[in-house]
Parts: structure tokens; C-alpha cells; sequence
């Protein structure tokens, strides 16, 4: 018998002892996690742990799909937020068209757990990259599209996949000054269409794409969206596209509702895909995220008419450590556990083992810095709080909170595990 075999034998003997030693070990088995009868408040589980309530994942994964649906686009949501393959799967069963990806190596890690329809909103750099999607483009079922902005790297492509004997479809990328990457203007433009020409029947341009992100103010961000619009229709009346079906695709997370105003009724006179790359959504958050919820709310047709948001999903249990001082309590959770960069988690649910149910935390509890397996949270100092009191921690980023954790529990509403889902970070 193998290690691992040994090991779940030892663990599953030893459960009634120990329920929480193996939560996270690779060999528990993810058809019998529900039947564990594991519950957070219970402290069945070593926290600090990450956590998806499972009630408001079907909400935002509903909730996305209707607003998608509304305005007749497709939806290819960004999998480097999550990178766990059975969460794709369900923005599958909710109506994507596929998935988005940034890496070869995620592309890869995507199609070894089922997904056929890629768009890498990313330059394809490098030649073990493309060996990558080389080897994945064998099958015939796979679908790929890669994003170019430069003369450089489209040669690199065009005589790569050329002494492969295969095609590549390309999106065209636009640009702005002072942002990421992306094609700033006419004459870099008129080059890399010319070095497209370089390359018939192996570099294939399927269409334009944007990431509207990188600029802040609304005015600015729809006159970049309508850049592109007119872009597609130049590359149309130039008989530049060559794909079957033409790709407009753009749309983070924080201005997805101003790209489908934008874009719904473009019409090309030939097969067009909208594709939205929204990630975030599926878990939502308590910051940035949410602050461009209240902003689409307030001001999207279609979003008001629906008369419900999108809700924060994602969790971070963890233990108070220490009380060394008045006003102030340390937490058992730290940067490895949680994103920080776009604003600390948020304390929302107060536990102590024992009671009947967790209460919910006032905002004079704040954290105000995190280490690396510590968190500073500031709290009155009157107020009713023990070493070994359980905290749960809303967050904000959650791309940056997911890729700390191989694995995470999906909860119902009393905090009984009910599934557990891995990531492949």
C-alpha cells in the first residue's frame, strides 16, 4: 500500500480524535468532505481558514449571468482570480463562453482539468510558452486566442507556429498612454498589421481587444471602448479579420456594467462575439470591488432593474492570539492568509466558542497592519473579547486572497462544510 494510502487510512481512523488534522491534506477525498459532519463554529477545523459561502456564490454566479444575458453578450470570466477548476466549471453551467487566463502555465493547469475554450488576455512570450499552447493545440477540440501589441512578438509567434505547422488566433491589442500594455497608436498599428501579412494561414486575427482598467475616470474609459469599436470596424473594411467569428472583447471587474452599454449593439455585418472577462464577481469583495458595486447599483439600467447586488462570498476565519495591551488584540491571521494590498480585511462576525450563534462587529473594530501570520486589530477597550474568540474577516482583492490557499471550504449559512474546492496556483 502506497503513503498515500496509509496516510487516509491513519487519518480516517484517527478523524474522531482529531477532525480537523487533515482538512487541507491533497488526500482527502473531495465526494466525502460533506459527509465528515465538520462545522467552523465547532472548531472542527484549524484556522485560520478560507472559506466560500456557498448561498452567495449561487447568487453572484445567477446574478452575472442574468445581467450578461440582458444585454445579449458573452461572458469569459478572468480564472486567475480563482485558478480552482471547479469553480470554473460552475461559470460554465451559469452560461460562459469560456475562460480567461493570463499565463501559459494556467492555460495548461485550465485544460488538464477540462476547459476547451481559452482566451489568454495576455502576450504569449517566450518559447517554452508557446510550446505550451503548441502541445495543447493538437487537440481539436481546444480553442485558443492570445492577445499581440508589438512587431516583435508577433514574429516570434508568426515563426514559431509556423515550423509547428499550426495557426494561432491573435487579438489586437489597444493601449493608452501610461498604461499597461497595448498598441498606442496609428503608426505601431499600421506596423503589426503589416507583420500580420508576414504570416497568412499561421498568424489568424481574430479581433480587438482592451482592458479598460487602467483608467479611472468614466469619461475617459468609454472613449477608449469606443476606440476600439472603431478600430474593429477598420480592420472589418480592410478585410483584415480572418477567423470565422469575429472577438471584441474587454471588461475587468470594477467597470463591466460601462463596457456592455458601450458595446451591445455593435454591429460588424458578420459573426460577432462581446466577450466580458469580469472575475472578481463570482466572491465579490468588501473594497474596491464593492465600491464599484455601489456605482453600478446606482447608475446601470439593467443592474437597478434587477433589484439586488452582487455580495461578498469569500472568508477569512481566525483566532484572537493575544490581548497584550488595552484597545488592541492580535489575530492568528497575517499576509500569508489574506490580501492587503487593496485595503485590510474587514472584521464582520464575532465568535466565542460555546455561544449560540456569532454576532456581528461594529466598525470601531479595525485592523490597522498585518505581518506576516499576525493582524493589528484595534477594538474599544471596553470591549467583550477573549483569547481563543473566532473572527471572521471580509476581504477586498480577492485574486490576492485566493492564491494564498490550495484548498478551501464551501459553507452553508450555519458553517457546515459542505464541499471543499482546490486551486491550482
Amino acid at each position: 500500500m502506497n503513503n498515500e494510502n496509509n496516510f487516509q487510512n491513519t487519518y480516517q481512523s484517527s478523524l474522531a480524535d482529531a477532525k480537523g488534522i487533515g482538512a487541507f491534506d491533497r488526500s482527502l477525498s473531495l465526494t466525502t468532505v460533506d459527509k465528515l459532519g465538520w462545522n467552523i463554529l465547532r472548531e472542527d477545523v484549524s484556522l485560520p481558514v478560507a472559506v466560500l459561502r456557498q448561498k452567495r456564490i449561487a447568487h453572484n454566479l445567477a446574478w452575472m449571468q442574468q445581467f450578461i444575458a440582458s444585454y445579449d453578450l458573452k461572458l469569459a470570466p478572468h480564472g486567475k482570480t480563482t485558478m480552482s477548476p471547479a469553480l470554473f466549471q460552475q461559470q460554465l453551467e451559469h452560461g460562459a463562453w469560456g475562460i480567461t487566463l493570463a499565463t501559459a502555465p494556467q492555460v495548461k493547469a485550465a485544460y488538464n482539468h477540462g476547459m476547451r475554450r481559452i482566451l489568454m488576455a495576455n502576450q504569449l512570450v517566450g518559447r517554452a510558452n508557446m510550446a505550451i499552447i503548441e502541445c495543447l493545440q493538437r487537440d481539436p477540440n481546444f480553442e485558443f486566442y492570445c492577445i499581440v501589441d508589438s512587431v516583435a512578438n508577433l514574429d516570434q509567434l508568426g515563426e514559431f507556429f509556423s515550423q509547428a505547422g499550426q495557426s494561432l488566433k491573435v487579438l489586437l491589442e489597444l493601449g493608452v498612454d501610461g498604461g499597461r500594455t497595448g498598441v498606442r497608436d496609428d503608426f505601431e498599428l499600421a506596423r503589426l498589421l503589416t507583420a500580420i501579412n508576414r504570416w497568412p494561414g499561421v498568424i489568424v486575427l481574430a479581433g480587438v481587444e482592451i482592458y479598460e482598467g487602467v483608467l479611472k475616470e468614466e469619461g475617459e474609459i468609454r472613449e477608449f471602448l469606443r476606440r476600439a469599436v472603431r478600430q474593429l470596424h477598420k480592420l472589418n473594411d480592410s478585410n483584415s479579420l480572418a477567423a470565422p467569428t469575429t472577438i471584441l472583447t474587454g471588461a475587468g471587474s470594477a467597470w463591466f456594467d460601462v463596457v456592455a452599454e458601450e458595446w451591445a449593439e455593435v454591429d460588424i455585418g458578420r459573426p460577432l462575439d462581446i466577450i466580458l472577462r469580469p472575475g472578481c464577481y463570482l466572491t465579490h469583495d468588501v473594497g474596491a470591488y464593492k465600491a464599484a458595486e455601489t456605482r453600478i447599483s446606482a447608475s446601470n439600467p439593467i443592474a437597478k432593474s434587477m433589484q439586488k447586488t452582487l455580495l461578498p462570498a469569500l472568508q477569512i476565519w481566525a483566532y484572537v492570539l493575544s490581548l497584550p495591551e488595552s484597545g488592541l488584540a492580535i489575530m492568528g491571521l497575517g499576509k500569508r492568509d489574506a490580501a492587503f494590498d487593496a485595503g485590510l480585511p474587514v472584521p464582520n462576525k464575532h465568535y466565542r466558542p460555546g455561544q449560540s450563534a456569532p454576532v456581528e462587529i461594529t466598525a470601531d473594530w479595525q485592523l490597522s497592519a498585518m505581518m506576516d501570520q499576525h493582524a493589528f486589530l484595534r477594538i474599544p477597550v471596553d470591549a467583550d473579547i477573549a483569547v481563543g474568540d473566532m473572527i471572521a474577516f471580509d476581504i477586498s482583492h480577492p485574486c490576492l486572497t485566493f492564491d494564498k490557499w490550495r484548498q478551501l471550504l464551501v459553507v452553508d449559512e450555519a458553517l457546515n462544510v459542505i464541499d471543499l474546492i482546490q486551486t491550482c496556483f
